[in-house]
C-alpha cells in the first residue's frame, strides 16, 4: 500500500486526512440536511389550506378574462405562459394525449391543477426527442451495438423513444400507487379519531381539521386530502360534491364508503357514529388481511435468495472442514 502511494505521489497523511475530511464533512451533512429541509408536512399543509383562495382567484381570474376583448389581453396572456404551455397549445396535446382519465390518474398521484397536466403533456412529447437523440449518440455516434445490423440498431433507438413516451405514466402510476397505499395504512386510524370527533360534539369540518392535524404525522397525503375536503365544504354550493371528490381522488373503496355514509347522514339524518365505528373495524380488517397477505408472501419470494447465498454458504461451512481433513489424509 505504501508503494502505490509512493508511486501516486502523495503520502498517507495526506490520505488520512482526507478520509478524516469527508468522514467530518459527511457527519456534518447528516445532522444539517433534517434542520435545512424543514417541515415538510407544515409546508404541504400550509399549501392546501390555501386551495380555496386558489379556486377563488382562479374563478375571478376566468370571469375578468372574459370580459376583456381585444388582442392585447390574449398578447399578455401569451407572454404570461411558459414554454411547456406553448408547447402544449401549439401543438394541441390536450386533445391529442389527455382525457378525463388522464386527469384522475394526475389526481389521485396528488397533482391537481391545470399545471401539472400541462408539464405532463409536456414530458411525454419531449421525452421522446430526448431519449431518442441521447440513443442515436450513443448507438451509432459512439459506436455501440457496432456489430449489430443497422435495423437492429434502429429498432432499438426507437424503443428507447418509445420508452420515454410512456415514462411519464409509469412515474404517474408508482406516484399514485405510494399515494393510494399511505392512505390506505393511516384511513382506519383517521377513521377512530374522526369517530371520537364527531361523538363529542364536533362537526364534520371541524372533525376533519383536527384529523388532519393528527394523522399527518402518519400520512401526509391522507392530511392533505382531509384539508382540502375542509375547503371544498366551504366553497362548493353541494357538500356531496366535495365528498366524491375525496373518493376520486383517493381511488379507494374505503373512502368511498365512508363519503357515501357521510352523504347519507347529512341527507336523510341517520347517525354518522354508528355508521363510523363499523367502517373503522372494516378498514382496520382490510388493512390487516393486506399485511398477512404480504407476510404470506414472503417465503416464495425468499425461496431464490436462500438457493443463490444461504446454501453455498451453509453447504462450504458443513463440506469445508470434512474436505479440508480428506486433503490432509491424501
Amino acid at each position: 500500500m505504501q508503494s502505490l502511494f509512493d508511486f501516486l505521489g502523495v503520502s498517507s497523511a495526506m490520505v488520512f486526512s482526507a478520509v478524516i475530511a469527508i468522514a467530518v464533512f459527511t457527519t456534518f451533512l447528516a445532522f444539517a440536511m433534517p434542520m435545512l429541509a424543514g417541515n415538510r408536512l407544515q409546508n404541504r399543509m400550509r399549501s392546501v389550506a390555501l386551495e380555496r383562495d386558489e379556486m377563488r382567484a382562479r374563478e375571478r381570474a376566468r370571469l375578468a378574462t372574459e370580459k376583456e376583448n381585444g388582442r392585447g389581453a390574449g398578447l399578455r396572456q401569451q407572454q404570461n405562459r411558459g414554454i411547456a404551455a406553448l408547447v402544449v397549445e401549439r401543438l394541441n396535446l390536450r386533445t391529442a394525449l389527455a382525457d378525463e382519465g388522464t386527469v384522475a390518474s394526475l389526481r389521485v398521484a396528488g397533482y391537481r391543477g391545470q399545471r401539472p397536466l400541462t408539464l405532463f403533456l409536456f414530458a411525454r412529447a419531449v421525452l421522446p426527442l430526448v431519449m431518442l437523440s441521447v440513443a442515436l449518440f450513443y448507438v451509432f455516434g459512439l459506436g455501440l451495438l457496432a456489430e449489430q445490423a443497422t435495423m437492429m440498431r434502429v429498432a432499438v433507438c426507437i424503443g428507447i423513444a418509445y420508452l420515454g413516451f410512456y415514462a411519464p405514466i409509469l412515474f404517474v402510476k408508482n406516484q399514485a400507487a405510494k399515494r393510494r397505499l399511505s392512505i390506505q395504512r393511516a384511513w382506519p386510524d383517521a377513521l377512530d379519531l374522526l369517530l371520537i370527533c364527531v361523538e363529542s360534539g364536533n362537526s364534520i369540518e371541524a372533525a376533519f381539521r383536527r384529523v388532519a392535524e393528527e394523522i399527518g404525522i402518519q400520512s401526509i397525503p391522507l392530511a392533505e386530502e382531509l384539508v382540502l375536503v375542509c375547503a371544498e365544504l366551504s366553497y362548493l354550493p353541494d357538500r356531496k360534491v366535495a365528498y366524491d371528490n375525496l373518493a376520486a381522488r383517493t381511488g379507494l373503496e374505503g373512502v368511498r364508503a365512508v363519503t357515501t355514509a357521510l352523504v347519507q347522514a347529512e341527507r336523510y339524518g341517520t347517525p354518522l357514529g354508528n355508521a363510523l365505528r363499523v367502517l373503522a373495524q372494516e378498514n382496520r380488517d382490510i388493512r390487516m388481511n393486506l399485511a398477512e397477505k404480504k407476510a404470506a408472501s414472503l417465503p416464495p419470494k425468499l425461496t431464490v435468495p436462500m438457493i443463490l447465498f444461504f446454501l453455498p454458504v451453509l453447504f462450504a461451512v458443513i463440506i469445508g472442514p470434512a474436505a479440508i481433513q480428506i486433503m490432509k489424509l491424501q
